[in-house]
């Protein structure tokens, strides 16, 4: 019995061994923790837009009022967090002479770090709200969408769901590519979550909160169109309000497209944020 024993344990501790050889290891390519007490201009780039996509009912702007941080712990984060705030400012007027009712927040890392494969992660926690729609996404440089987009999560502004989404030639819009995760009874967005996605060669795996929850082929994309993954990409926070997308969920056309009366309350009050504590981007090495 005791050499079962002794032939068990060293079976297993084989396997262990094996195991800690073969592990993957990573190294870090990218990460913030917004821990400085303004955002760091060398990581990211503050967009400005006065034409919008989607319908959008809202202008980006580089403002401390829709972008700044705040010491995360009140929060639930251990240093520093990111704020991207939406706010009611009517008769905005953009340098194209476009006018909008609403400012928010976009910033992105084009030209400061781009990767391709590897796995990008943020945590994250939004306000809800029909028509609050904040996301972390990938984007490759050149024409959309045959540059390919990642939308690792977005939400609509319904708390009790996220999704996430491909882009790419023949797959763009109302793509098929799309998931939505609905989170478990007691849980929404409004909490802490980790969003992301493992890029490989062959397939993106998404996750939340490090379970799986939608996974896609190279072979799934191919029966739409070209693979648009193997291309570098820059990482997008963004916070986005009204527009395609959410109209077409909640099917609210006053007082905004997409934007119910009460977000839009909401937003004046100052209360339409999305906090992020940190994005990592990290690959496998051999």
């Amino acid at each position: 019995m005791k050499l079962k024993h002794l032939l068990l344990s060293a079976a297993l501790l084989s396997t262990l061994q094996a195991f800690a050889q073969n592990k993957a290891k990573t190294d870090t390519v990218f990460f913030e923790d917004f821990n400085k007490p303004t955002l760091n201009r060398n990581k990211w780039n503050v967009e400005v837009t006065g034409n919008t996509v989607n319908d959008e009912q809202q202008a980006y702007v580089d403002s401390a009022a829709t972008i700044y941080m705040i010491d995360g712990k009140a929060e639930g984060a251990e240093n520093g967090a990111l704020v991207l705030r939406a706010l009611y400012q009517p008769g905005f007027t953009s340098k194209e002479q476009r006018k909008y009712d609403f400012i928010s927040g976009r910033i992105n890392t084009r030209a400061k770090m781009e990767f391709t494969y590897g796995t990008a992660s943020c945590r994250m926690k939004m306000a809800a709200g029909a028509g609050l729609w904040p996301a972390f996404w990938a984007l490759g440089n050149g024409k959309w969408p045959n540059c390919g987009e990642i939308d690792v999560m977005e939400t609509v502004g319904d708390s009790s769901w996220v999704s996430h989404a491909l882009h790419g030639p023949g797959y763009f819009g109302d793509t098929p590519l799309a998931k939505r995760v609905f989170f478990p009874a007691g849980i929404d967005v409004s909490q802490w979550h980790v969003y992301s996605v493992d890029w490989l060669p062959e397939s993106l795996v998404f996750k939340v909160d490090g379970k799986i929850t939608y996974t896609v082929t190279k072979a799934m994309v191919e029966k739409y169109g070209r693979w648009a993954f193997d291309n570098k990409k820059f990482i997008i926070l963004n916070f986005a309000l009204g527009g395609g997308y959410p109209g077409g969920v909640n099917k609210v056309t006053k007082p905004y497209y997409g934007l119910s009366e009460n977000t839009v309350n909401k937003i004046k009050a100052g209360d339409a944020k999305t906090i992020v504590d940190w994005v990592l981007v990290t690959k496998t090495v051999n």
